[in-house]
């Protein structure tokens, strides 16, 4: 948790001078996203409030804000936690996704686009892999889709988006085998950013419905293995 901490206190600069909770629920969906608070994690007030320097009413206020958008749980008499998800929660994330970012790709309309952020991402996924920084991997992974919703040009669209991206990294966590899980898809969306480049945004779409369908299975099948081990107990 300390190293999470020193992080967050350097986010106190993006608070300005209003330390409104919306701000503070921005910066914790940020790191919930970027898988500094695992899955389980205590949340403490007087810790969290301490770093980002804002009231304990302001940051009840934000962990209130993420717990509607199903980030956190609170557990009487215990606290708040961020949220472990269930096989079923995994579903309804990927499922959101395809219908959305489907659309997206489908409803470009005539290119060229603005791709400068996808190719950035693109790059920082191969940057990562190269360096075995597999978790950088799957942050990089989750840019790249967040720009590519961002080409719709939506802020409504962007902003459903975030919360569900940052459970995406909440699905991620349980994965035991990282490198199994993303370094497919440093292709993949090399092979989507060439069909938009193209102005292929029928071909871009079949690879991102084939893309989100093999990652929903593989990531299934591994919360499916925890779960029943889980289940087992120790041996």
């Amino acid at each position: 948790m300390a190293e999470q901490l020193t992080g967050l206190a350097g986010d106190r600069v993006l608070l300005g001078r209003t330390s409104t909770a919306e701000r503070v629920s921005d910066i914790l969906r940020s790191r919930i996203a970027e898988g500094y608070f695992p899955p389980g994690t205590r949340l403490s007030e007087d810790s969290i409030g301490g770093a980002l320097g804002v009231s304990r009413n302001t940051l009840r206020e934000a962990f209130r804000l993420l717990t509607h958008e199903r980030l956190l749980i609170h557990e009487l008499n215990r606290g708040v936690f961020v949220r472990v998800l269930t096989v079923e929660d995994v579903e309804d994330i990927y499922r959101t996704r395809a219908l959305v970012e489907c659309a997206v790709v489908r409803g470009l309309g005539a290119p060229p686009y603005r791709l400068g952020a996808l190719v950035a991402a693109v790059e920082e996924g191969h940057t990562a892999a190269t360096e075995n920084d597999w978790k950088g991997v799957g942050t990089a992974n989750i840019h790249f889709h967040r720009e590519l919703v961002a080409l719709a040009g939506s802020e409504r669209t962007d902003e459903l988006m975030r919360s569900v991206f940052a459970e995406l990294r909440l699905a991620f966590h349980v994965v035991d085998d990282p490198r199994r899980l993303h370094e497919p898809y440093l292709a993949r969306n090399a092979g989507i950013l060439r069909a938009l480049q193209a102005g292929d945004t029928r071909g871009a779409e079949r690879l991102l419905e084939t893309y989100l369908a093999d990652s929903l299975e593989r990531v299934v099948e591994v919360y499916r293995r925890r779960v029943g081990e889980e289940a087992a107990g120790p041996s």
